[in-house]
């Protein structure tokens, strides 16, 4: 099983306004069997997981690539125009929810309808805005693997054994991880964690407090008053740490550490893949996240 690169389309413009008739069969190269596009990095790697030999994934957000950022551009247009099935959420891409509604002809797994997502919590607080990180709980990215293998089974009924099957081992991976999660968090001798915004929120369900420097957003500043705000709450609940992350500017974290005396650390969203990270697959960066989180939290 391997992510494919997408083989460069060459469109007039005014493909690019046609919606997916736009697209012939040679707009987007070979065909080697079923097709997936991947909105981003957990939802590729589950439908590599799943698909095994018998399924093409191609990631629309590039390695080191934001994807709350992604605009689609012709060639990933076409790599949904083109799959058997589109793997995405909607709400958290609004420019790939457009692209799927106006290009995509095979089937879709939406993940925002397979599991339940949670609201943002504001200081303690319900937000009206969900929560669209929920890979950071691994059972629910099993959820998503299995509404994948079902998806694949109906486009590929000779391997859908074969999809099913992978989809239990990938269940079993993840109740594992769901397992060490909760038994590594069990004991620790404090519970708050400060990171740069907020992508964690799923980890509450094991005992966790995550505040957050950036709120909702990564890409908004805070004010003196939350900073303030911080400084205080690091102090007195004796945090140990302030997490930055992947794919954003840790100078704001990393200032907050040096002026309380703490250390700085990086707590990956797992969103997407980096340089520094690009040996690594979610498991394996779930598993380094915890070890930080029992780090910074005393944990037994």
């Amino acid at each position: 099983m391997k992510l494919i690169a997408a083989v460069p389309v060459l469109l007039a413009s005014a493909a690019l306004t046609s919606g997916c008739s736009a697209f012939t069969d040679d707009s987007v190269g070979l065909d080697n069997g079923v097709q997936v596009a991947a909105a981003f990095y957990p939802l590729a790697w589950v439908a590599e997981r799943v698909g095994g030999g018998d399924v093409e994934v191609e990631n629309l957000t590039a390695p080191g690539g934001e994807p709350h950022d992604l605009e689609p551009t012709v060639r990933e247009t076409a790599d949904v125009a083109q799959a058997d099935l589109v793997v995405y959420e909607r709400g958290f891409q609004p420019a790939v929810d457009d692209t799927v509604d106006e290009n995509a002809e095979g089937a879709a797994v939406d993940a925002a309808q397979v599991v339940d997502l949670v609201p943002f919590r504001d200081h303690g607080v319900d937000s009206p805005e969900d929560d669209p990180h929920f890979w950071q709980d691994p059972l629910l990215l099993a959820d998503v693997g299995d509404a994948v293998a079902e998806q694949l089974a109906d486009v590929d009924r000779e391997h859908a054994s074969d999809y099913r099957a992978n989809a239990a081992t990938l269940r079993a991976d993840l109740e594992r991880l769901d397992r060490e999660y909760a038994e590594g968090l069990a004991d620790c001798e404090r519970d708050t964690v400060v990171v740069s915004h907020d992508a964690f929120g799923y980890l509450q369900r094991y005992g966790l407090t995550m505040e957050t420097i950036l709120g909702l957003s990564p890409d908004s500043e805070p004010t003196p008053a939350d900073l303030g705000r911080l400084q205080d709450l690091i102090r007195t609940e004796g945090v140990t740490t302030v997490f930055s992350e992947s794919l954003v500017s840790a100078d704001v974290a990393d200032q907050l550490a040096r002026d309380t005396g703490v250390r700085s650390a990086v707590l990956d969203p797992i969103e997407g893949l980096t340089d520094q990270s690009a040996d690594e697959d979610y498991l394996s960066l779930m598993r380094s996240n915890l070890a930080a989180l029992k780090e910074a939290n005393g944990c037994a």
